[in-house]
């Protein structure tokens, strides 16, 4: 197990998060979901801590905490005043290692995956950028942690209990604070708390298929949804600022290209966006527009459009816009602990070492309009993945393998 920390002293507060390898990759087909439903349940119970008494215990602390899973972990995070840090990282240590797994308790989980689930269904935005996902990814890097109706309902306290077994476990656990403590207390509380944890032998995650290259979902509504997506470069890559940044141009703000041709110009959609992501050895960019049947065709055509002029080069007064909305970024980071102790973790994660606020900076002032020109000629966006959900199918590039869902 890895414990990073970085101290804050002008702070009152301190921030932490557990991340555990335990993520939706670690999944089946035969039990997606179990990941989130065991996120839940091991929080309904552990240790000296009945259900409630958990939910009091971490009240009564001043704790705004949370729990998630991703593809590569379930995370457990919190923030408050920097003298409960100790108290509060003992109830987690709890959490991860001694957690009740009560049957009763079991079938409140499942019922709030379902909840969850349900909402999904009303979601339409959210569906459509978890399908684009799933023909970017194999899976099970591509699925979503909600699993399925089907396969929630397939699971059982058995296969969740194994799935604990199997990977909450301190083999890549990450645990980072940030904020107002003393490192030399903070190792050795940490050392006694989570000293006893036992290592277990792992297993790589497989690779699957993936989704065809266009899907469309029918869905009888007025509007469409359409997403986009192609291949990107990771975290880890040299090149990966020099993506974002280009990226960066195409969607941060309201005088990105996106914003000002799709929807300002054209009129077109009423939102349009898109994004890096990064997996550890992977990478995409993933673009969304909410529009009108009638415009679905024509603002896919024109995000295509932009994105294929895109290594025509970007110009200096869009990079220098960019630049001053990255700076500030990196001003707000360092004022909240809670933002550094999840940049440390990811850095950890994804780089196996923790960048500086100052080392951001510098990556930042070292992005020139030719250096994001010489990446984008050499890795121009290509391959694009789609996914529209609405009353009609469209029509997409030639070569773009289709399905209907």
């Amino acid at each position: 197990m890895t414990l990073l920390a970085e101290s804050m002293p002008w702070l009152q507060s301190a921030a932490f998060a557990v991340v555990i390898p335990a993520g939706v990759q670690r999944e089946e087909e035969s039990n997606r979901g179990v990941a989130n439903l065991l996120c839940d349940w091991v929080q309904r119970g552990c240790g000296p801590y009945d259900s409630r008494q958990f939910v009091e215990a971490l009240d009564n602390l001043g704790v705004a905490r949370g729990g998630g899973v991703s593809s590569s972990h379930i995370t457990f995070s919190g923030a408050l005043l920097a003298e409960h840090l100790g108290p509060t990282l003992g109830i987690y240590a709890d959490l991860v290692q001694r957690p009740h797994f009560l049957a009763d308790e079991f079938d409140d989980a499942k019922q709030v995956c379902f909840q969850e689930l349900r909402a999904l269904e009303d979601d339409l935005h959210q569906q459509t950028m978890i399908t684009l996902r799933r023909q970017i990814y194999p899976d099970p890097w591509g699925w979503h942690p909600t699993g399925s109706p089907a396969t929630v309902e397939a699971l059982t306290p058995e296969m969740a209990h194994q799935f604990y077994d199997n990977w909450m476990r301190p083999d890549e656990t990450i645990i980072s604070v940030a904020g107002n403590f003393d490192w030399n207390q903070l190792r050795d509380h940490v050392e006694a708390l989570y000293g006893g944890w036992k290592a277990k032998p792992g297993q790589k995650s497989y690779l699957g298929s993936k989704l065809p290259d266009y899907v469309h979902i029918p869905f009888d509504s007025s509007q469409t949804h359409v997403a986009l997506g192609f291949d990107s470069v990771p975290v880890s890559d040299p090149d990966f600022y020099q993506a974002r940044a280009a990226i960066g141009i195409m969607s941060d703000g309201m005088s990105s290209r996106l914003f000002s041709e799709v929807r300002e110009k054209r009129g077109l959609c009423y939102t349009v966006y898109a994004s890096c992501h990064s997996l550890r050895t992977q990478g995409s960019v993933l673009a969304y527009a909410g529009t009108s049947t009638e415009r679905a065709q024509e603002t896919l055509d024109v995000m295509l459009e932009q994105f294929n002029e895109l290594p025509q080069g970007v110009q200096q007064d869009e990079l220098t816009r960019l630049k001053a909305r990255f700076k500030s970024g990196i001003v707000m980071q360092q004022e909240s602990s809670s933002s550094r102790a999840s940049s440390m973790a990811g850095d950890w994660y994804h780089l196996g070492r923790i960048r500086t606020m100052d080392e951001l900076a510098k990556t930042v002032d070292e992005i020139t309009v030719d250096t994001i020109n010489a990446y984008l000629q050499k890795s121009p966006p290509s391959h694009y993945r789609v996914t529209t959900i609405g009353a009609k199918k469209l029509e997409v590039p030639r070569g773009i393998s289709s399905s209907d869902a």
